[in-house]
């Protein structure tokens, strides 16, 4: 193999995560590899369908068990301020721009969910010193308790596939401090292997491999 298409899993682009990769994965190649990285893919029209496919349904039975409009939490992984902070040397970093348009794009493809139906918010901080970008979750869970909601429903658009951050974060410590509030909390399933992600990838992959 002396060529190879690289996508990574996380759709929107940080560099203290994608960047990461990437400058990790280029080393290691060195002279030998030829690497085509797909940089971000947040808005890939498949990708977001395969969200909204999976938003979509739950949110109507959350609200048919509610007898009421739920509101929704859009996810993703928080990263300290000081990496995506500008500086003389480095600009803004996309990671934060992109995750709420991954999101905006998914509320928009769920008829009857308006723009004040839905909030964004940040999970999974870390415990390193310094703040990390928000609002954070819990808060946000809070703001929607003040506005007199009993039921709010999550669906992450950061993480595409089960994992701790979502089975234990979401399904357990975030359910757990709605409850907690009096307040029932729904999540979307993740992509797993859903068909609509399995397409997104396969077409990523071949316009990548096309560029070779």
């Amino acid at each position: 193999v002396t060529q190879m298409a690289s996508i990574c899993l996380a759709p929107q682009n940080s560099r203290t995560s994608v960047g990461l990769y990437h400058r990790a994965a280029l080393e290691a190649a060195g002279d030998k590899l030829k690497i085509e990285f797909v940089e971000s893919w947040y808005n890939h029209p498949l990708l977001i369908a395969a969200f909204a496919a999976n938003l979509g349904s739950t949110w109507q039975n959350a609200c048919d068990e509610a007898g009421a409009k739920v509101p929704v939490i859009f996810t993703a992984h928080s990263v300290p301020c000081g990496t995506v902070e500008s500086s003389e040397n480095s600009p803004a970093d996309p990671y934060a721009d992109q995750a709420r348009e991954t999101a905006a794009l998914v509320a928009a493809m769920i008829a009857g969910l308006s723009v004040s139906d839905w909030r964004f918010a940040f999970q999974s901080q870390g415990m390193s010193g310094g703040p990390w970008i928000g609002p954070t979750v819990e808060e946000t869970i809070q703001e929607l308790h003040h506005l007199g909601h009993g039921t709010v429903l999550i669906q992450t658009i950061g993480f595409v596939c089960d994992h701790v951050e979502v089975l234990y974060d979401i399904d357990i410590a975030f359910r757990k401090f709605a409850a907690e509030l009096g307040m029932k909390l729904w999540r979307a399933d993740s992509l797993n292997a859903s068909p609509e992600f399995i397409t997104a990838l396969a077409d990523l992959a071949r316009t990548c491999l096309s560029r070779l």
